[in-house]
């Protein structure tokens, strides 16, 4: 790896540095010689720690002098520490800064797929983070979903890439052998979409949809919460009056070529590549149901965790990084050049700049302009995954009572998070549990039985 494959240093055209972005949406210039950016001052810098654990955290996520300072000069110090406070509580960084010992397992397999939900998980190879934290990562790309919970049961992969529901599930003996899983991190938020067939350009209303077969990748996956939401939003039962199978996302394209589907909630690029390919076109973005609704994942059994405390957190650190950099970076389409090759999406460099600039044409004759059609915003918050169980319960996929918050804590690490935190002598971070606003509907966490019973169609099994 050279210094080329940094940020700042495209591996594509080295002489242009990566533009990156501070909290309050300027854009600044990355490059090595440039003076450090006036810092912002937002609130959350109040909450960072003293100078000195600054630099170590900071150190800990970067440890190349290069990649660090062009990530300080983009943004300025105390800037660089509310974006990081902004997207995970500070404490439990901290004690992965502190926690610097050797690697118990060095040589590590990641499994993934391919969708731009990865990109943080993925652009932590080409950006060298993985070697940086002591580790060899290899990154498998892997066929779908199932393969996925099946090689990290097996233990054929050490950690992966996951649908944030399945931890859950799997943790739950759902669809599988129990098996305690948790979610480190959430890799993306938004980033997916309805696409329907060509020929229903004349069909979009949904309840014109009595009949349509749909994909989602997975049983246990926002994909399909999301789709049986808006659906049933719009007054049809998705048990009785649509079909849904689950389909791998890289086959989503080739089926709704065949005629095999009228449509798919899917991941990206594939939404996109359909609408590139003159197949679909894009109904609906998932921020339009729900804005800021997560999606992917990374995680771990709880086992590996115990057995390989130190390997964990390199991972983490490595992963984090990379979210940072997704993040604060507007050279999006710079980004697509990291991960549209064939080892990781496998497509064109157009169709993930689109995805990812949120600048894409919708196969309805228009281009539009979504600059947060993707995010990449790590912290697991538990409000997200009791809102998961409020759905599997919803559908019959999960019965009887049902200990929302204790599941969520156990699985979602951001309790593992506030606990270092008071050890280590701080507040917790609020807002474990925020409410969020679903196609015009209030879901407030705290109340997740009353929001299940609020809904005129559903299929709730006792």
């Amino acid at each position: 790896m050279t210094d080329s494959a940094i940020p700042g240093h495209d591996p594509y055209d080295a002489d242009r540095p990566l533009l990156m972005r501070c909290a309050c949406g300027q854009a600044r210039g990355a490059g090595l010689n440039e003076e450090p950016a006036t810092a912002c001052s937002p609130a959350t810098a109040e909450q960072a720690v003293n100078r000195f654990v600054e630099a170590a955290l900071v150190k800990a996520l970067f440890p190349r002098d290069e990649v660090r300072r062009q990530f300080l000069r983009a943004v300025g110090r105390r800037t660089a520490m509310a974006a990081i406070a902004s997207l995970l509580p500070i404490a439990p960084l901290q004690a992965l800064a502190q926690q610097r010992g050797a690697p118990e397992k060095r040589d590590l397999k990641i499994g993934f797929i391919s969708i731009t939900c990865a990109t943080p998980l993925l652009m932590a190879e080409p950006l060298g983070f993985y070697r940086d934290q002591g580790i060899a990562v290899k990154l498998v790309k892997t066929p779908g979903w199932a393969a996925i919970r099946d090689r990290v049961i097996s233990r054929e992969h050490d950690a992966s890439h996951f649908l944030s529901p399945m931890p859950l599930a799997m943790s739950l003996g759902l669809g599988s052998d129990k098996v305690a899983t948790s979610v480190a991190t959430i890799q993306n938020i938004n980033g997916q979409a309805i696409t329907l067939h060509v020929r229903h350009k004349g069909r979009r209303d949904p309840k014109a949809w009595k009949g349509f077969k749909f994909a989602v990748p997975f049983v246990y996956s926002m994909h399909n919460f999301l789709l049986r939401y808006y659906l049933a939003e719009h007054g049809l039962n998705p048990d009785t009056e649509v079909e849904i199978h689950v389909v791998p996302p890289p086959e989503m394209v080739g089926r709704l070529r065949a005629g095999d589907i009228d449509g798919f909630l899917g991941p990206d690029p594939y939404n996109q590549r359909a609408v590139y390919d003159q197949i679909g076109f894009i109904h609906v973005l998932s921020k339009d149901i729900w804005d800021g609704h997560p999606c992917c994942a990374f995680g771990m059994s709880d086992e590996f965790i115990r057995e390989h405390p130190n390997s964990f957190a390199a991972m983490f650190r490595a992963i984090i990084g990379a979210s940072f950099i997704a993040s604060v970076s507007t050279d999006r389409a710079r980004m697509a050049r990291l991960i549209a090759p064939a080892a990781y999406l496998n497509q064109p460099e157009e169709v993930v700049a689109q995805v990812l600039t949120g600048e894409f044409p919708d196969g309805l004759g228009h281009v539009r302009r979504v600059p947060d059609r993707a995010l990449f915003d790590p912290v697991p918050w538990q409000s997200m995954a009791v809102w998961m169980l409020t759905q599997m319960k919803r559908w019959g996929f999960l019965k009887g009572d049902v200990d929302y918050s204790q599941i969520a804590e156990k699985v979602f690490m951001l309790t593992d998070a506030k606990k270092q935190m008071g050890m280590a002598g701080w507040r917790p971070p609020e807002g474990a549990y925020r409410k969020a606003r679903i196609m015009g509907k209030v879901f407030d966490p705290e109340q997740p039985e009353e929001y299940l019973k609020s809904f005129a169609i559903r299929k709730v099994v006792a």
